[in-house]
Order: C-alpha cells, then structure tokens, then sequence
C-alpha cells in the first residue's frame, strides 16, 4: 500500500517503527483530548486559580489549630473561629451568586474574592491572642463568600452538557493538588528547616497572591438566554425543584455533622502531646494524607458520578463520614489516625465536586447562580452551630462525644438525601 489509514503516504516513514510510535502518540493525545472534553478553557485556568489559592491557604489550615492553641485557645476557640469565618462567608454567597445572576457577569466578583482572601491572609502572621484569629480569619473568608457561587456558576455554564461530574471533579482534584502542595510544604518547612509557624504563615499569604494570575486569562461565557427568571433576591428561589428543596435540606444536615478538619488536627496533637517536634510536623502530615487522598480520588469519583449517580456517591461520602468520626471516636494509635485521615480524604473526593454539580444540574436555568449561593448558604451558616457545638462538646464533655455527635448526624443525612430522591417534582 502507498498511503496510510490517516492519508498519510508511508515513503515518509524510515520503518513501520517509526509509524506505529506516531500512532502511539496521536493515541495518547486523542486519550487526553477525550479526558477534558466537555470541560473548557475556563475550567481550566479556574482549576489552577484553585491550586494556587489552596496552595498558601492549606499551608495554614494544619498549623493553625495548633496556632490557635499556642496563642491560649482551647476547644471553644477552635469552634468559633472555624465556625464564624465559614459561616460569614456563606451569608455572603447567595448575595454573590444572585448579583452575577443579575448583572450577567461572573468574572468581577471571581477576581474581588481571589484579591481579598489574599491580603487577608497577610495580617494572621501578626496575632498574638486567639481572639485576634476570631476576627482576621472571617475577614478571609469574605473573599471565599463573593467568589464561590459565581466561579461554580461559571464552571457549569463553561462545561458541555454531559460532563457535569467530570468538569467540576477536575477543579476539585486541581483545588486538592494545590491542598497537597500547600500541606507537604508545610510540613517540611516544620519538619526539615525547623521554620516557625509565623514565617510559614506570612510564606503562605504571599503565595496565594500568583492566584491571581491566571483569572487574566478567564472569560465570561454567553449569558443565558432570555432574562433571568428572578426578579429580587426574595422571590429568587421560587420554582426550585421540590428534590432540590429537599436535597439542600440534607445538605444542610450534614453541614452540621461536619465540623472543621480542625478538631481531627487536634485530636493527633493530643496524642502526640509533648513530643516535641512530631507534635507540630506528624498532625500536617497526616492532613497531607488527607489532601493526597482527595486529590487522586475527586476527578475518578466525578467520572463515576457522571456514570452512576452524582446522588450515590454524595450518599457514600456522607456514610464514610460517619465510619471516620466512629474511628476517631475509639482510642486508637499512629497508624490508625493515619488510615482515618485516609478515609477523610475520599470523603471529601465523594461528597464536595459531586454535590455541587448535583445541585447545579437540579437548578432551572438562568438562575444557577442564585441557587448555589443558597446552597453555599445552607450549609455554610450550619458551619456555626456544628463547630461552636463541636468544640463546646470537646472541651466540656470529651473529644469522643464530638465525633460521636458527628457520626450520628452524617448518618440521619444519608438517609434524608436517599429520601429526596424520591421527590416526584
């Protein structure tokens, strides 16, 4: 034959070895072409915003409970800090979300939240008492409030129909790898250079500011068509799917089960109280674990929702909670934390990319953005009550009662959220 399956004539070919590597390679490349179809540039360039912001912000999550402490808090400290700052920001996400909704862009408030987290950060290394903390962290998560309904907006509207699970679970596992990035670091800037918290802090905030770099590249997506169906923030939610309304409300339970990875933190500084180094460097490194854990798994487990079920899986994770708070309910030892930061991991895989692409696919046109805000917004503003409730269970009755209190919850949402399913509209 004088021409090849492509048009290509095979005189321009040394040997049928050189070909069949061409075809190897042309194979390899039409595998990743395959892999991101259906996700666009945005999603893209938004995924490594997202590796970056998390890159400096989970250089501080590990040792911040640890901060919390050596600046005098205790348990109740934890529970506000954590829970004030979650939950101020949610207020903030449905007011984002529908602003984007109604003014027709998403980019501005994107990039206002980026900026704002990142100066935030710069101030933490400045705290001297835990109350300080009570205010500078929910003054961070103001910039996570404007910006996470809109982004979430503008991924769904970036992403053909068909590959929901797999576009947002490419942004969680470039989210999560900036996570590992961000922990490892942390620990071997404690572990290897023997840095004090406070350098690791100011290391982190300067690094969350290159997040900014690649929004320059984002572009808006085409607005819907028509005007959007709302017309003020209090009529907003009206025509949401009853499983919607439901599911949100399961949602919203579990919320209150998951309190801040903070306290699983604390549990292994407990353990390893007095040991000297270990006791700052093996806690990030188990929450490395974590963060490896989610980022290999995120991206499968929406390949998998988009197949299976993005409910079933969300369902799994919200089960799998429940096993890792009776796990560390228990005495248990090294390796055993080690396999429950493990199992944290792929909850977090299962439940977070899928849960939100469930709850955009549910939501009518024209209004996603509304409705994730009020979704953030659901679970966000349990964030309160389940750490402040979290770390007042920690410090006046035992660790144990806390992470009983969180398996019995994540149980009874599981059930809720089968249940929503069930919904006729």
């Amino acid at each position: 034959m004088n021409g090849s399956p492509g048009g290509a004539p095979t005189k321009f070919f040394k040997s049928d070895s050189s070909y069949s590597k061409l075809l190897r390679v042309e194979f390899r490349l039409a595998r990743g072409r395959s892999l991101f179809s259906g996700a666009g540039v945005n999603v893209v360039l938004l995924g490594l915003t997202s590796l970056l912001t998390d890159f400096g912000s989970e250089m501080i999550m590990p040792i911040l409970p640890l901060f919390i402490v050596s600046l005098g808090g205790a348990g109740i400290a934890v529970g506000l800090i954590a829970g004030i700052g979650d939950s101020l920001s949610s207020i903030l996400k449905v007011f984002s979300g529908y602003w984007s909704d109604m003014v027709g862009r998403r980019k501005p408030f994107v990039t206002l939240g980026y900026v704002s987290s990142a100066t935030a950060k710069l101030f933490f290394p400045l705290s001297t008492h835990w109350l300080h903390l009570v205010v500078l962290r929910p003054i961070e998560r103001v910039g996570k409030g404007v910006r996470t309904a809109p982004r979430d907006a503008l991924i769904a509207e970036s992403i053909r129909t068909g590959f929901m699970g797999k576009g947002f679970g490419f942004h969680r596992a470039m989210d999560t790898a900036g996570a590992v990035l961000g922990s490892l670091s942390a620990f071997l800037l404690v572990w290897v250079w023997g840095l004090n918290i406070r350098t690791i802090l100011l290391a982190a905030a300067l690094i969350s500011f290159t997040a900014i770099i690649p929004l320059l590249w984002v572009r808006e997506t085409s607005p819907p068509k028509g005007k959007p169906q709302i017309s003020s923030l209090k009529i907003s939610l009206k025509g949401v799917p009853v499983k919607l309304k439901l599911f949100i409300f399961a949602a919203t339970i579990f919320a209150l089960a998951e309190f801040s990875c903070m306290f699983f933190i604390l549990k292994v500084s407990v353990f390893l109280a007095g040991s000297g180094v270990e006791y700052v460097a093996t806690p990030i490194l188990f929450y490395t674990f974590f963060n490896v854990v989610y980022a290999v798994f995120a991206f499968p487990s929406g390949i998998l929702a988009d197949r299976f079920g993005r409910l079933t899986m969300v369902v799994i994770g919200y089960l799998l909670f429940a096993v890792t708070c009776l796990g560390f309910s228990m005495p248990g030892s090294l390796p055993v934390y080690a396999m429950l930061f493990v199992a944290y991991g792929l909850v977090y895989a299962l439940v977070e990319g899928n849960v939100r692409a469930y709850v955009s696919e549910l939501s009518p046109p024209g209004v996603k953005g509304t409705v994730l805000g009020a979704f953030h917004t659901s679970v966000g503003l349990a964030a309160l009550p389940a750490n402040i409730l979290a770390g007042a269970l920690w410090q006046l009755a035992s660790p144990t009662v806390t992470f009983l209190y969180g398996a019995a919850l994540s149980t009874l949402a599981a059930i809720l959220a089968v249940k929503s399913a069930a919904s006729k509209s």
